[in-house]
């Protein structure tokens, strides 16, 4: 930041965005004041600034920022008192009537931002405790910029954590018309984000990038893998008879998945139905199945809460009985009871 930008800054008539102090040790202040300026009251998405060694009449106060002072300030950002973690930077400006720290405060896109489990906005001039009122407006605003968890960028991966051949030259050509696809002369980043694969506020790609193109997807989301489980008997204490995990984008595992359907778990036999007249019959109607389990992956995908409170898909067949598990409302239980009736009324 220039001279000049300062002090365009101080002198600046957009009060809810800047907040000038000349306290150096006041911790709590500063914090309350970044919190607020990553809530974004007004929804503007502008940056918001704390100016430490400026007055609230617009002077300079002869501060000299020294280390110690710019550590102390930039640990804010880590220290945990603020979730989540804000985004911010810190700089020293020189001037001729002395130093001026500055730190920068990007709106937060989830919000609400909480400073030691309270939510602080700015109402103009000033901050203060967000009202019930105020903290629902952060919170349908979060929800409608990302509406679901797919949207969301996965911040610590790259463009080289996706596989960009593929999206070139299978998927982009049937999620869009060929003539406007030739047409298109824009960077590669910019067209993944039209797709909601990719997050230019972030640079970086989304998790709906991650879960069906990524080369690592269980790196960045540990519960990333579909899992099938036999079991003998009639608990999940019984000894395991055949075990399979999946695990890759969906792009690969998919496939495979539908195939594992198709050869490990339908089976199929004759049975006579008369003298001369046999009728093949199937332990569980594959595309019922199919729909079943894909069901499951797109629900598992799409949950808001995908990283911290929804386990992995789990699905066990158990001697006696049939049993499938997943954990976001569709099927939270099926039992024998019901089941096949279910799956063959969809037929």
């Amino acid at each position: 930041m220039t001279k000049e930008e300062l002090f365009d800054l101080i002198s600046s008539d957009e009060s809810y965005r800047i907040e000038r102090t000349v306290s150096t040790s006041n911790m709590d202040k500063f914090q309350e004041a970044i919190c607020a300026f990553a809530n974004d009251l007004p929804g503007g998405r502008k940056k918001g600034y704390l100016l430490i060694g400026v007055t609230d009449d617009g002077h300079i106060s002869g501060l000299t920022v020294d280390d110690m002072l710019m550590k102390r300030i930039s640990g804010i950002r880590s220290e945990g008192n603020i979730l989540p973690l804000p985004v911010m930077t810190t700089e020293k400006v020189y001037t001729e009537h002395g130093d001026v720290l500055v730190v920068e405060v990007t709106p937060s896109f989830d919000t609400p931002v909480r400073y030691r489990g309270r939510t602080f906005v700015r109402i103009g001039p000033r901050r203060d405790i967000a009202s019930a009122e105020e903290e629902r407006i952060l919170s349908e605003r979060c929800a409608a910029s990302l509406p679901t968890f797919d949207t969301h960028p996965c911040r610590n991966a790259e463009l080289d954590d996706i596989d960009v051949e593929t999206i070139q030259n299978e998927y982009l050509p049937r999620a869009v018309d060929s003539e406007v696809l030739r047409h298109d002369r824009r960077p590669l980043e910019e067209q993944l984000a039209s797709l909601h694969l990719y997050n230019l506020q972030w640079d970086c790609p989304t998790y709906a990038a991650i879960i069906m193109f990524g080369k690592r997807p269980k790196y960045f989301m540990p519960g990333a893998y579909i899992q099938y489980v036999r079991f003998k008997g009639s608990t999940n204490g019984s000894e395991i008879l055949n075990e399979r995990r999946f695990e890759g984008s969906l792009y690969t595992i998919l496939p495979q998945l539908e195939n594992f359907i198709r050869d490990g778990i339908v089976t199929k036999r004759p049975v006579p139905i008369s003298i001369l007249k046999e009728k093949d019959v199937l332990n569980y109607p594959f595309k019922s199945l199919r729909e079943l389990m894909m069901n499951a992956v797109l629900c598992k995908c799409l949950h808001k809460k995908w990283l911290t409170t929804i386990p992995p898909q789990k699905v066990g067949r158990k001697v006696g009985r049939k049993v499938g598990r997943k954990h976001c409302g569709l099927f939270p239980k099926i039992r024998t009871s019901g089941w096949l009736k279910s799956l063959k009324s969809w037929e």
